[in-house]
């Protein structure tokens, strides 16, 4: 067996068609007959000698529906028909080019995915791309196949639809393993790789992800081979059956019982073997299973949160070993039969169509009216993103019937990952006297949750899915067209949260730079002694000139050199700010600038273990390109798991944020610097939340072309030149020399003396004369 990977989800989108007709008049059987035109299914197009025609390996019909796209089928039969148009055109049968030399053409499996035919034919994968109209054999899948499993996504677009590929899986516990494989298949509701084994008449589940990888799935009855088929929605509803057995799991496997049969009111069978009746053909949407009997019966049951039983309806003419079951929408089914057309070698299609709302109006059913007026919600059929230490908001309206009451039930498919809180209040009346009653439910991760053991817990830094579903405890099969209300819940990144950088201050604003001529292709030099385009901390071979992307950057932040500084990072989502991060990040300068440093060493910053720096970063050959540093492999120096010896403790320690106070140090240079910058820490979001910024680093002096020792020598030999004087003048003095030394210094000094006294005597007869006269 061999597992489809990929699309990541799976719900349809159900949008209301009417079918004309009820009761008798629609299960009145009726075919087409007109041939559709053009590509592969035109007679006229094909070549029987280039192409071989294709048949189903079992002899019971089976019919698989796209999820999404609810015309598009594919029939599986001693014929194989592939239709766009759900059944209404003549087709023929589906042929593969005899290029493709597949040998004997019998499929084993089919699988449809978004706009493929994926088909096992002759134990290799075939891939029909019906909206190309072209064949191509799977590669690097070398061994023998018997089957192929998979998904659909059906919200076009979103991130969580990813693509298909195949992809080898390898399970940890497999020397564990006794018995064969039964299957392999991803579930979405839990996302977690499924392992279906088989021993001795018992089959059981094994998963790939804590917390399920440590036990396995109660094991059930395995008789025969059975079918298995994995309902659409994201549910985690499989059902399991053959022609004597039929079991459905409502939580991926984990719990796997037998349906019991109901045939009449007072007559219960625990399973399909007891009540000896042999299945042809089963089909099931999200809410409804459908079983056509060799014995010309038709079943029903509903899919609800709780089991249920299948009923019985009236015995019909209906069945032929040709014949296949299918759900063309809630409450409706069609038995489809082909027939061979007289004059084309196309096949029309009989259809009887059976509306199970008006059939499960016969008194003779005795079915209980249902007690529910209305169960809506606004966020049925949608999709939702909780990111970590996110919360999520639902509300539904509830209305039983007079004089009835009810009581909901919410659960998740996946509650190792998904934790749920539920209030329910009377919120007023309808115009008939009805109460309203109200249901608010909140939705976060299990793990924040804090009432879940570890244990039990999805591991936090993986992202999952689940679904969750609401329904009405015990609800009657009449409730036919009151679907549960289901949404599919991604925890994981939340793709409309970005970071802004703070910028209140910019060059800009403080007429250092001007923002008209950073727009007109301004361009900067960065000196080769500071940079390295390898990001090693070496000076590079040239300078490098730099074309200033101002679209993007915008006007640099101010900081100044001399100033630790660390960026205030903002959140954002859809346009509002939400919180300043206090998170751990790092930064990176795109160009290779490496003149700055940490105000923090791995001793100053406490760490307990060696931190990781970009140079370990990028020589890890499993990280590609220079900024890989991100939430997956970062590892904090404070975790205790982390056993890395602390080999060098006054390395600087280039993690900002979290709890240390590190900041950044500029050297002696002026300019602008172009910084990377991603959010690290694995517990603050699942998205690898990055961005690119500015700053301009301004009050730095030049430094000097001289070299310090030529000036720093002659200066400390003045220094000393003085104070030797200082002390040896007035010792001299005191000599017989210094005597001689100061009498030849005095005369000059009185000659002086008197020269400037008659100096300012005359200057003052001369200013004060005019208050003589």
């Amino acid at each position: 067996m061999l597992k489809l990977a990929g699309p990541r989800a799976a719900v349809r989108q159900l949008e209301p068609s009417l079918v004309a007709g009820s009761g008798d008049d629609e299960r009145q059987c009726a075919h087409t007959q007109t041939l559709e035109e053009g590509g592969v299914l035109c007679a006229a197009s094909r070549s029987p000698g280039d192409e071989d025609q294709l048949y189903f390996s079992s002899t019971r019909a089976h019919l698989i529906k796209h999820p999404c796209k609810k015309n598009i089928a594919l029939y599986l039969g001693r014929q194989i028909f592939f239709t766009r148009d759900d059944f209404k055109s003549s087709l023929l049968p589906l042929s593969i080019p005899a290029s493709m030399k597949v040998g004997t053409p019998e499929v084993t499996s089919a699988h449809i995915a978004d706009s493929v035919l994926l088909l096992v034919v002759n134990q290799k994968i075939y891939i029909y791309d019906y909206e190309a109209n072209s064949w191509n054999a799977s590669i690097g899948i070398e061994h023998p196949v018997s089957h192929v499993s998979g998904d659909n996504c059906c919200y076009s677009g979103h991130p969580f639809c990813v693509g298909y590929r195949f992809q080898k899986f390898a399970y940890e516990r497999q020397a564990e393993l006794v018995g064969s494989l039964g299957g392999i298949f991803y579930f979405h509701s839990l996302s977690q790789v499924g392992v279906l084994l088989i021993d001795q008449g018992k089959a059981r589940f094994g998963y790939s992800e804590h917390p399920l990888n440590s036990s396995f799935g109660l094991p059930f009855d395995y008789n025969g081979t059975l079918d298995i088929l994995i309902t659409p929605g994201q549910k985690g509803i499989l059902i399991f059956w053959f022609e004597k057995s039929l079991l459905v799991s409502r939580n991926s496997g984990q719990l796997v019982y037998p349906v019991h049969v109901k045939e009449g009111p007072n007559t219960l069978y625990s399973s399909i073997s007891e009540a000896n009746i042999t299945i042809h053909s089963v089909a099931a949407n999200e809410y409804e299973l459908a079983v056509l009997t060799q014995e010309n019966n038709l079943y029903y049951c509903s899919l609800g949160i709780l089991s249920s039983s299948l009923i019985k309806f009236a015995g019909q003419n209906l069945w032929s070993q040709e014949a296949a079951l299918m759900f063309t929408d809630v409450g409706r089914v069609e038995i489809l039969t082909p027939l061979p057309d007289s004059v084309f070698p196309a096949f029309d299609f009989q259809k009887c169509p059976v509306n199970i709302q008006a059939v499960l109006m016969d008194p003779q059913l005795q079915v209980d009216v249902c007690k529910a007026e209305l169960l809506q919600g606004e966020f049925d059929n949608k999709m939702y993103t909780i990111d970590m230490n996110s919360k999520l908001e639902l509300t539904a309206l509830m209305i039983p019937r007079p004089g009835m009451s009810l009581v909901p039930l919410v659960m998740v498919s996946n509650p190792h990952s998904l934790g749920l809180q539920a209030i329910i209040y009377e919120g007023g009346y309808t115009y008939d006297g009805n109460t309203k009653h109200r249901l608010n439910i909140s939705l976060r991760q299990q793990h924040h949750w804090g009432r879940a053991d570890p244990n039990f817990t999805s591991s936090i830094k993986r992202p999952t899915g689940s679904t969750i579903t609401l329904d009405i405890a015990n609800k009657e099969i009449s409730c036919v067209d009151l679907k549960p209300l289901t949404a599919l819940i991604s925890v994981g990144c939340d793709q409309e949260k970005k970071i802004v950088i703070q910028n209140e201050i910019s060059a800009c604003h403080k007429g250092i730079l001007d923002p008209v001529g950073l727009q007109d292709n301004y361009s900067y030099v960065i000196e080769k002694e500071a940079y390295d385009p390898n990001f090693q901390g070496q000076k590079a071979s040239e300078d490098l000139v730099v074309d200033y992307q101002y679209q993007k950057l915008g006007c640099p932040h101010l900081v100044y050199y001399n100033t630790p500084w660390k960026p205030v990072v903002e959140l954002w989502r859809e346009g509002k700010f939400q919180e300043v991060i206090k998170a751990e990040f790092v930064l990176l300068e795109v160009h290779g600038l490496f003149t700055y440093t940490y105000s923090l060493t791995a001793q100053t910053a406490l760490c307990r273990a060696q931190p990781q720096n970009w140079t370990t970063i990028m020589e890890n050959p499993g990280n590609k390109g220079p900024f890989a540093w991100n939430r997956e492999n970062y590892v904090s120096c404070h975790d205790p798991d982390n056993d890395a010896p602390l080999r060098w403790p006054n390395v600087p320690y280039q993690i900002l944020g979290g709890p240390t106070a590190n900041k950044v140090i500029f050297d002696q240079r002026n300019g602008i610097y172009v910084f990377y910058v991603s959010i690290v820490d694995p517990y603050y979001s699942y998205c690898h939340l990055e961005t690119t910024f500015s700053v301009y680093v301004y009050g730095a002096f030049p430094l000097s072309i001289i070299p310090a020792t030529v000036t720093i020598i002659p200066l400390m030999v003045a220094m000393l030149l003085s104070v030797w004087l200082a002390y040896a003048v007035p010792k001299l003095l005191h000599t017989e020399k210094g005597l001689r030394f100061k009498g030849f210094w005095i005369h000059p000094c009185r000659r002086c003396r008197k020269a400037c006294a008659c100096f300012r005597g005359r200057c003052r007869v001369h200013q004060g004369s005019p208050a003589w006269s």
